[in-house]
């Protein structure tokens, strides 16, 4: 029989990491190539528990979609704390390569006619890439930030060579970096991996960024969820990239597809939203990671409540510094319908709907496309990593968000909450050019457009 095409895609585990390469996955499987997206075990365990389109016999494969679910043991031992990012990354380095050859080897003797021929896998998963040479199978690299963040990442080793870095990743010679003129600069402790107040978190993402830029050129193919037009500069300075995003959901899929959620999506939000008049709703969610002092949860609450607008907000349940969040006294009742919180909201479809007038966002990479996908103006909030940097994209180079900014002590006040929100809807500019931006994103995915283009030629080359 002839050959056909497996593709193995391996997440790093972070929900703003599998969800992007399981909508490629989802792009390569349309196409009629089977994937097999596999997590460590705690993280399939999550997206099954959450998947309500999946039961019993179909849990972990969707024929329609090509797409098999698989899981590997994380490599940590039961004393571990579970909790423990960084002991997560040291013990998957060591222990990844050998689970994933396993499963390759299991896979391939089940399927000769369908061996995996090409491994996808996260840029801070690199190191893999070793295993897919070994086991025949095309190296292909996926960043899941913007080409900026990539960008940044890719030139660690000069800037530390340079002396502008030193060994912690801390910048030594400026306030800032730059590394081009049209690309927005960088902040002295707002880079990728900056971590002000614990240098030994920042050097252990620092040294993550470093491998990276070491092992990401063992790949064939480098994929990006970014689109050229938007960040052309950024896309320059590494000539290999291949952008090909922004990766949404289509809007009304035949079945509904796997998802890949690590909290449950409350969708009785969609039927609020339908309730509430066009671009009234002011939505709040801070993705997946960020957490708050319950003080700053109390002044964003009061925020909201001040501001009149109807609101949808996102509290997980760990938002509260890893606890439960708690209301001001009498909150709920008081904002009654006009208000609605959920822990975990089906986020592109509240994006896309009409009542829908901006977003209150961390800025993480994948919110920022969906927001600009869509249409929908932002109110900056970022946290961490390159947030930072995708608030200077929304902000000051797009033009389709205002920053929402901290006090002296690091509190956002209730009054610069309710202030950003008034200026939102009284400044019909940003709304225009949020507008512009969905435009020049769905020409770039739509056909004959660059990331389409892009993403054809990849997939052709796999069926060769």
């Amino acid at each position: 029989g002839k050959k056909q095409p497996h593709v193995l895609a391996v997440p790093f585990p972070a929900q703003g990491h599998v969800k992007p390469l399981m909508k490629l996955s989802r792009q390569i499987a349309k196409r009629g190539i089977k994937v097999t997206f596999v997590n460590i075990q705690c993280i399939h365990e999550k997206i099954v528990a959450n998947n309500k389109n999946m039961s019993g016999d179909n849990i972990n494969h969707n024929e329609e979609d090509n797409i098999i679910l698989a899981s590997i043991p994380d490599g940590r031992s039961p004393e571990d704390d579970p909790n423990d990012t960084f002991k997560l990354l040291e013990s998957l380095r060591h222990s990844t390569p050998g689970f994933v050859t396993e499963l390759i080897e299991k896979i391939n003797i089940s399927n000769p006619d369908q061996k995996i021929s090409c491994l996808v896998a996260d840029i801070t998963m690199a190191w893999i890439f070793e295993t897919a040479e070994k086991m025949g199978a095309v190296p292909v690299a996926f960043s899941p930030p913007s080409a900026a963040a990539f960008a940044l990442v890719l030139h660690t080793p000069k800037l530390l060579q340079q002396g502008f870095l030193d060994a912690n990743g801390s910048v030594t010679k400026s306030e800032t970096i730059s590394l081009s003129e049209n690309v927005p600069t960088w902040q002295k402790n707002e880079l990728t991996w900056s971590f002000s107040g614990d240098l030994q978190t920042q050097k252990i993402f620092f040294d993550c960024s470093k491998r990276i830029s070491e092992t990401v050129n063992q790949a064939t193919w480098l994929l990006s969820n970014t689109c050229y037009e938007i960040e052309p500069s950024a896309c320059d300075l590494s000539p290999n990239l291949l952008s090909i995003g922004p990766l949404l959901e289509s809007p009304n899929p035949k079945s509904p597809p796997i998802s890949c959620n690590f909290y449950s999506e409350d969708e009785s939000c969609l039927a609020w939203l339908d309730s509430k008049p066009p671009g009234s709703v002011v939505y709040v969610s801070f993705g997946s990671l960020a957490v708050f002092s319950q003080q700053q949860l109390d002044e964003l609450a009061f925020g909201l409540e001040n501001s009149g607008r109807a609101f949808l907000w996102v509290v997980r349940s760990d938002l509260a510094n890893g606890s439960r969040a708690v209301y001001p006294d009498g909150f709920l009742d008081r904002v009654g319908e006009v208000g609605k919180v959920v822990e975990w909201a089906p986020q592109e479809r509240v994006l896309s709907h009409t009542s829908t007038a901006c977003f209150v966002s961390h800025c993480g990479w994948n919110s920022t496309m969906e927001g600009a996908g869509n249409g929908v103006p932002f109110l900056c909030w970022p946290y961490f990593s390159d947030q930072y940097h995708n608030q200077s994209y929304i902000c000051d180079e797009w033009e389709i968000g205002l920053r929402i900014e901290p006090g002296e002590n690091g509190i956002r006040t209730r009054d610069e909450i309710r202030g950003k929100i008034d200026k939102m809807f009284c400044d019909d500019r940003l709304k225009k050019n949020a507008v512009k931006m969905k435009e020049v994103c769905a020409e770039s995915v739509g056909e004959g457009g660059s990331s389409y283009k892009n993403l054809e030629m990849f997939i052709n080359h796999l069926v060769e």
